[in-house]
């Protein structure tokens, strides 16, 4: 895939699975990690003896306030799967996002593999990346996103518990205020019940328009 020019201000879908569909994330301690990598590194700011921080909770011993004041690119959504990942983010700052991903996936490659005693490349080649055009694929784009957590069983239909996600952010009170900023969509709606329900009608409008395929990676 051809890597469009990234621009500030405009928003990007973010992606990327593990080499041969491995799981990327083998308990909620990994989990925990990259959440903390994807909010985190959104500022250009140095984490000291990150790899000695015990996160139980992505923001302990953090100063967010600081990161907040040094963006260089911003979280608008995330979900986080077995074996892939999605994130919706925005250029704040030129190459930004070139250099935030570099640092998440550097971060959690390096603590995967002293963890689990392996080496090598632990995802399948560059992440991907996709410029959103308009405020419509934005907008559904942020429910395709959210919607992928139906293909865990054990959460379908409860997807808005799923703590690996943003959806809860969306339709609740924000875990991660001023690290994720879902206001770019949420100030169109008129509450979490229309979100709720912009999530549910573009399940059946992306089967009818083909436009699930545009984000599917096959995982």
């Amino acid at each position: 895939m051809q890597r469009p020019n990234l621009a500030e201000g405009e928003y990007y879908h973010i992606y990327n699975r593990g080499v041969n569909k491995r799981d990327i994330f083998l308990d909620d301690a990994d989990r925990s990690r990259f959440l903390f990598n994807i909010l985190c590194f959104q500022g250009d700011v140095d984490i000291p003896n990150i790899n000695r921080l015990n996160i139980q909770h992505p923001m302990l011993n953090i100063e967010t306030q600081n990161i907040e004041k040094n963006l260089m690119a911003e979280l608008v959504g995330f979900t986080l799967m077995s074996n892939h990942f999605h994130l919706i983010v925005g250029q704040t700052k030129n190459a930004g996002i070139s250099r935030y991903m570099q640092r998440v996936l550097n971060s959690y490659t390096k603590y995967f593999n002293i963890k689990y005693k392996t080496s090598g490349h632990l995802f399948q080649g560059p992440y991907q990346l996709v410029h959103i055009e308009d405020n419509e694929q934005l907008l559904y784009l942020s429910a395709y996103v959210h919607r992928n957590i139906r293909d865990i069983s054990r959460w379908k239909n409860n997807e808005r518990n799923y703590p690996w996600s943003s959806y809860q952010d969306y339709l609740g009170q924000n875990r991660f205020p001023g690290l994720l900023r879902p206001q770019v969509i949420m100030e169109q709606m008129t509450g979490s019940d229309e979100y709720l329900e912009l999530v549910e009608d573009s399940e059946a409008k992306g089967k009818s328009d083909g436009r699930d395929g545009l984000f599917n990676i096959g995982c």
